[in-house]
């Protein structure tokens, strides 16, 4: 009290205030944690496509519905009776289906025996030891070229009584939030908060 007046102490609206401080932060926080966890998610979802992929190329033969090894590609299925319905590529994308922001857009490379080349045609390339299946390199419903120089295939311990069989699948990942300061976390991983490039393979081998 001062000459009869009363002084009286209004925190009104302090809290707010704090409120708008911690706000930015508080945002950082939880866009960087939506953004790591969408990239853990996006491993976890190639790895399984890939291994998925693979064993379906390699048994898919022993099925009751199928007397050959599923072809590697195209992955288009514009009906039932569609051979690409039924190809490895195709299964693949579907797998990533639901998951990835655009699963067309990764690249899908099979290595099997259906991958046929030369003349009479064959699908493996080599001999003895160094015996190599052929791969082709699928993205969305374009597939190239046959390539049998072997590049990143390895030959199987017991060639050529045995094929490894191949699947890899890359693709460019996108955070979910873009901008640098909602990916911070993605830094360390990727060097860049923009894009990350990831490539997931698996390999399997079946009796020649």
């Amino acid at each position: 009290m001062r000459n009869g007046l009363i002084f009286v102490r209004c925190d009104s609206g302090q809290s707010i205030v704090e409120t708008v401080l911690m706000l930015p932060l508080l945002l950082l926080l939880l866009l960087n944690a939506l953004n790591f966890g969408y990239f853990f998610f996006t491993v976890v979802n190639l790895t399984g496509a890939t291994r998925n992929g693979l064993e379906y190329g390699i048994i898919g033969s022993a099925t009751p519905a199928a007397s050959a090894q599923p072809l590697t590609g195209p992955a288009t299925c514009s009906a039932s009776t569609d051979p690409g319905c039924l190809s490895v590529t195709y299964l693949v994308q579907q797998d990533m289906t639901g998951a990835l922001s655009n699963p067309t857009s990764a690249t899908v490379r099979i290595c099997s025996q259906t991958n046929t080349t030369g003349t009479p045609p064959k699908g493996l390339n080599g001999t003895g030891a160094s015996q190599r299946a052929n791969c082709i390199s699928c993205t969305g419903t374009t597939c190239g070229a046959v390539d049998s120089s072997g590049t990143n295939v390895d030959a199987d311990p017991e060639a050529p009584s045995f094929v490894l069989n191949r699947v890899d699948v890359t693709y460019t990942f996108v955070p979910l939030i873009p901008g640098r300061p909602f990916n911070i976390s993605l830094l360390a991983a990727c060097g860049s908060g923009t894009s990350c490039s990831f490539h997931r393979y698996v390999e399997m081998r079946a009796m020649n």
